[in-house]
């Protein structure tokens, strides 16, 4: 069945799956814009990752399509290890920051905390997926960004990892980055009481784990990490 350009996979065979991907194939090949969503691309990895036997089949080639799709449509693409290397050196950074907070006079002491904290934010989310990944068997091929929409820097998954691993495997992968960046706030806060800081920093430091805490409930469900690892998870029970 198809709704405009879009097929819709109400029941799963490999000529429907191969129909989508080669739609997709064609539409790279050419110099238009390419909407994997609206050929069905996304609906077609659904249907494949319920089956192990269609993931062996199809996941070169799905691989190969997503990663076309996605170097034509980001702006800023660098290689993953560089992403690597930038997010462990800011992880370094933000705990020597930390940990020389305990030494320092009372002023340098609550900046310190507090950049070594906003270093450990930024550098670990990423991080964690790609250490997580890594250990499930996922591999990534690009660090990327995408102003202004989402500048923050993220890792490009190799797709036919990805759907080679299991599904619990891909959702803990998904939560790890958001499960770290949001225990970092409450570490340093430990570590800022252990300082004695000032006050106004404690506040400071529960106020961003609070935030975050609050914005992954209302946000992320709905549109990143927490939603991913929804997915997968329905996956997982599904395949059960």
């Amino acid at each position: 069945m198809r709704h405009g350009s879009c097929y819709y996979l109400r029941v799963v065979d490999d000529r429907r799956i191969d129909d989508v991907l080669a739609a997709c194939e064609r539409s790279l090949a050419g110099a238009e814009k390419v909407d994997l969503r609206a050929l069905g691309f996304w609906r077609a990895v659904e249907a494949v990752k319920r089956d192990r036997a269609l993931v062996e089949r199809y996941a070169d080639r799905i691989a190969r399509i997503d990663r076309g799709a996605f170097l034509r449509a980001v702006p800023l693409v660098f290689p993953a290890p560089v992403g690597v290397v930038l997010l462990t050196l800011g992880t370094v950074a933000g705990v020597v920051l930390v940990v020389a907070a305990l030494a320092l006079p009372a002023l340098w002491r609550d900046l310190a905390l507090l950049l070594g904290a906003g270093a450990l934010i930024g550098a670990t989310h990423g991080l964690a997926h790609y250490v997580v990944g890594g250990l499930f068997g996922m591999r990534f091929t690009h660090w990327f960004s995408i102003p202004p929409k989402k500048p923050q820097p993220g890792f490009k998954i190799d797709y036919a990892t990805y759907l080679r691993v299991s599904a619990t495997s891909r959702a803990w992968m998904h939560a790890s980055g958001a499960i770290v960046s949001k225990l970092v706030p409450f570490v340093v806060l430990v570590v800022a009481l252990v300082a004695g800081a000032e006050p106004w920093t404690l506040w400071i430091l529960l106020a961003i784990g609070l935030v975050q805490l609050v914005t992954d409930a209302l946000f992320s469900v709905r549109a990143s990490d927490w939603k991913k690892f929804r997915r997968e998870m329905r996956a997982a029970r599904a395949s059960r």
